[in-house]
């Protein structure tokens, strides 16, 4: 069950990051719409409405959690740049991903967004300075302090992990 629900593993980030690294992050924040697009454009309406693991969400729902989850991520580094150490706000996923749209909206809405929100994040991303990229704010859970840097290896993280959930289905089920 741990293997379906983090089939790449949890996040693992250095405590030192390099530019190299932050680059390689920043080109799979970048390139995430589009492979996510590929990989699921071929699935039937039924395909989409196929649990990534038992009790877990459609890939219809892990679609719409990418662009909710995503532009949430982007407002936090918006925030992060604009305030000193803001308290983000955290939300209910499980609670979201239960909402109408999650479940039943066509997912090219969701692709859509996450096309047009990457390039603009990824644009972001690329102009930040040294002095911007260590900027942090405050996740409420724990109250730990997250730098913007390790924020963006979380988000490309997170592409990949949802990206490998799909994947995976995919391959157990043979669509591929």
């Amino acid at each position: 069950m741990e293997e379906l629900k983090y089939p790449i593993g949890k996040p693992n980030i250095p405590n030192k990051i390099s530019s190299n690294l932050l680059s390689k992050w920043i080109t799979i924040i970048e390139s995430f719409p589009e492979r996510l697009k590929k990989l699921i454009s071929n699935l039937s309406d039924e395909q989409l409405n196929t649990p990534y693991r038992e009790n877990g969400w459609t890939i219809t729902q892990v679609v719409h959690h990418c662009a909710d989850s995503h532009h949430n991520s982007y407002t936090r580094f918006k925030w992060a740049l604009t305030e000193d150490k803001p308290v983000i706000k955290t939300y209910f996923e499980d609670r979201w991903a239960e909402l109408f749209d999650s479940k039943s909206a066509p997912i090219q809405l969701s692709l859509d967004v996450l096309q047009a929100l990457h390039a603009k994040w990824a644009y972001f991303l690329k102009g930040l300075n040294e002095d911007e990229l260590n900027k942090s704010f405050i996740h409420p859970d724990g109250n730990e302090e997250v730098n913007l840097k390790e924020n963006i290896g979380i988000y490309a993280w997170h592409c990949n992990h949802h990206y490998a959930h799909i994947e995976h289905l995919l391959i157990r089920k043979n669509w591929l």
